[in-house]
């Protein structure tokens, strides 16, 4: 894509100083210049001695030319989204109580994105006459496996919810790309657990794009964690729009690219714009219906996964029993300065830092899990379930040398319903990029 001058003010400049005739003037600021890094402003160089220089200042002096597309216009004649049971529950709400909760489950991209904010000033000039309360439930790093534990304490716990988005293809596939059985048991544990608390929501799942998953839709295959999510969407009816499958297709028709437009999975504000588009052209489909005479309760099928984490819940770290090694910190927070993430710091974390150091906590159900933070110093652990067999568990991630990152490990989610009794004890050794063997917990995961 060719660069284009942006203008704010330009001011010309003096005639340049008499200069050799043969001499060839060099532009000295590395911002004008035609190799200078991310400006590669060809037109910089100076042709002809006796012409005057002329100085841009502004907001920036380069920008790539704005991408231009048609969000109307589908690169294969059709959309990208499945309307299926539909929206008519809180289209009934918004249209005829003009009330509404909304509520944005997801990662990153969810947490931090204009996509949703754009998507609330959507809903406001849609129904006008409706008190919204928009709710942000997004985390950083965090998949469909650490949504179905946290349901509770942040979507559930705010109240009778009109609209669910959930995302987390992405992450998923960042995440537990080994383990398509957890990116299943994780979204049918939030559409699930959802339902069951609360059978009037409408759900829509979306899935976001990553280079992986275009490279994906380019070889004929559909990625993974699209995939088992969309099971989920499809045996519950969802509404869902695949966003990775519209982003590669538009890329590939020439409307725009990925490295100058939409930058990368964190989208520019053009890819936050695109998402929000296409969510608007959703949900334009789903409210163009005719208004239902009664809100529905949304039906429950069969379970598709025995084990999904249909049950999950935060089990609090103030029931565990030390038994030596662990301390209660009651705000925790790092002493190298390595990044964080809202929920994980200054506030309560069982921390332990040597080999040997053993809690223990007892639960009720079929699976238990630690909610940790995974950070340059995190190390392997062992458990035991009911006095069984120790295994072992590296904690450390690719993400660990920069950032304690929210991690949600699970130690068994194959159990007999019922009273369990969970050890966990620090191992010795730990990952070669990892300077120590600690463990620090949040939260028990429980289902």
């Amino acid at each position: 894509m060719k660069p284009t001058l942006t203008l704010c003010t330009a001011l010309l400049l003096a005639p340049l100083a008499v200069l050799h005739a043969a001499e060839t003037p060099v532009e000295t600021d590395p911002r004008l210049q035609s190799d200078g890094k991310g400006w590669k402003l060809s037109q910089a160089s100076i042709k002809d001695p006796k012409r005057p220089r002329l100085l841009l200042i502004g907001d920036s002096i380069l920008a790539s030319a704005a991408p231009s597309y048609d969000p109307a216009k589908l690169p294969k004649g059709r959309d990208y989204f499945e309307l299926r049971d539909g929206l008519a529950n809180c289209q009934r709400k918004f249209t005829q109580e003009k009330t509404g909760r909304v509520i944005f489950l997801g990662g990153s991209i969810t947490a931090g994105g204009a996509w949703r904010q754009h998507t609330c000033d959507f809903l406001t000039k849609k129904f006008p006459d409706t008190k919204f309360e928009f709710i942000n439930a997004g985390i950083g790093s965090m998949g469909s496996v650490p949504h179905a534990f946290r349901l509770e304490r942040d979507v559930l716990a705010k109240g009778p919810v009109d609209l669910l988005f959930v995302e987390a293809a992405v992450n998923d596939a960042s995440n537990i790309p080994q383990h398509p059985d957890l990116m299943l048991r994780g979204m049918e544990g939030v559409v699930r657990h959802m339902r069951t608390a609360s059978p009037l929501t409408d759900i829509i799942q979306l899935h976001f794009v990553m280079e992986p998953h275009m490279a994906d839709y380019r070889a004929g295959r559909v990625p993974e964690s699209v995939a088992q999510h969309e099971r989920v969407a499809v045996a519950y009816g969802n509404p869902s729009l695949n966003l990775a499958r519209e982003v590669t297709d538009r890329i590939d028709a020439g409307e725009f690219n990925w490295a100058d437009d939409f930058k990368n999975l964190h989208p520019s504000p053009f890819g936050h714009r695109l998402y929000a588009n296409s969510v608007a052209r959703m949900l334009e489909a789903a409210f163009a219906k005719p208004l239902a005479a009664s809100m529905k309760p949304h039906t429950l099928p069969a379970m598709i996964a025995a084990r999904s984490y249909v049950r999950g819940r935060l089990g609090t770290i103030a029931e565990t029993r030390i038994v030596k090694g662990f301390t209660l910190e009651p705000a925790w927070k790092p002493t190298d300065k390595k990044g964080t993430r809202a929920g994980f710091v200054d506030v309560p974390a069982l921390v332990g830092t040597e080999p040997g150091a053993e809690f223990e906590f007892s639960f009720n159900g079929t699976a238990a899990g630690l909610f940790i933070t995974a950070g340059p110093d995190a190390g392997r652990i062992e458990h035991s379930v009911d006095s069984g067999a120790w295994r072992t568990t590296d904690t450390f991630t690719q993400w660990s040398t920069g950032l304690h990152l929210p991690w949600a490990v699970i130690l068994d989610d194959g159990l007999k319903d019922g009273q369990h009794t969970v050890k966990v004890r620090i191992a010795a050794g730990h990952d070669a990029k990892g300077t120590g063997t600690a463990l620090r917990v949040f939260h028990q995961l429980l289902n």
